[in-house]
């Protein structure tokens, strides 16, 4: 495998779109690559473009690189709207034929996971590859599953506790679809020291949490119509599921994990991938849910790689 260029902290400079009468933020750095297609880095929940600087300044040198802040993120704009998969699919296929101008591959990080894969598996001629870095995203309930332990919870009854926490999680559930409680919810979680807290707990390399990516993630929690973003989460219905979407899916699949995970199961959720899509790629690595911040060089080599032989043809 050849070396990529080292990955910097500094974030690389950005400019912005229209979209639907949105301003939306995006950073693009590299030359257009003969026969190459171009890279399309798409953050998670509470992320931006920032959290990507590593990977951007590791692959621009192979790639034209490009990544967006989604709508109700980052430096995009954060209007009052029903924030969905849909909706940043939508968002996502615009900006591939509008401003990129051909196919791209799709490298998704948790909910940017799950956008990449509603845009590589229902606009299909958008996407050259896809890579899905603990990627978000529901399963059907009850779907089968090669695990026994899956399939014995199946056919039996649910235990009296059991039902108990469907009544707890209800009441929670509604509790925070209060308007009160998503609000005083919202001013808690964007402290940065509780920032800070979630990101110890979701990072194994604990050296990585900087103050500069805290900050990257305070800033726009601060911006008008951040609550509203975050609100929506509690109110709006979930998306295609992710088994559906692998069974339309026909491009070349790439599946990083960041085995130390705490809010996903790497093993677990990488047997159900392969269970509706086996032709995937994956490599499991010794990183938490952000494995392309965790461990940049290793993600950038993969990445590199694996475009170059999988993707094209």
């Amino acid at each position: 495998m050849q070396a990529t260029t080292a990955p910097s902290r500094t974030p690389i400079p950005g400019q912005y779109w229209q979209w639907r009468g949105h301003s939306i933020y995006y950073v693009k750095a590299g030359e257009p690559q003969p026969h190459r297609p171009p890279l399309l880095l798409i953050h998670g929940f509470g992320a931006s473009t920032d959290h990507w600087r590593k990977n951007i300044t590791g692959l621009y040198n192979d790639f034209e690189v490009f990544a967006i802040d989604l709508l109700g993120f980052g430096r995009s704009a954060k209007p009052k709207l029903e924030y969905s998969g849909d909706l940043w699919r939508d968002q996502l296929y615009d900006f591939i034929t509008q401003v990129i101008g051909q196919k791209a591959v799709l490298a998704g990080n948790s909910l940017g996971g799950y956008a990449s894969m509603c845009v590589a598996a229902q606009r299909p001629d958008a996407a050259a590859g896809l890579v899905l870095l603990n990627s978000a995203g529901p399963f059907s309930e009850n779907q089968p599953s090669a695990e026994p332990e899956a399939l014995q919870t199946q056919i039996e009854p649910p235990k009296a506790n059991d039902q108990l926490q469907k009544l707890l999680g209800d009441v929670t559930k509604w509790i925070f679809q209060q308007p009160l409680a998503q609000f005083l919810l919202f001013q808690y979680i964007k402290q940065r020291w509780v920032i800070r807290q979630t990101l110890e707990k979701v990072y194994l390399d604990k050296s990585a949490i900087t103050d500069q990516l805290i900050e990257e993630i305070y800033r726009p929690a601060c911006d008008s119509g951040a609550l509203d973003v975050f609100s929506s989460v509690f109110s709006t219905p979930q998306g295609e599921k992710v088994d559906m979407l692998l069974k339309q899916l026909t491009c070349p699949l790439l599946m990083l994990w960041g085995e130390a995970d705490p809010w996903v199961n790497a093993r677990e959720r990488s047997n159900k991938f392969r269970q509706y899509y086996p032709e995937l790629t994956e490599y499991f690595l010794r990183a938490g849910h952000c494995p392309h911040d965790e461990v940049p060089e290793q993600v950038n080599l993969l990445l590199r790689d694996w475009v170059l032989s999988k993707v094209i043809k």
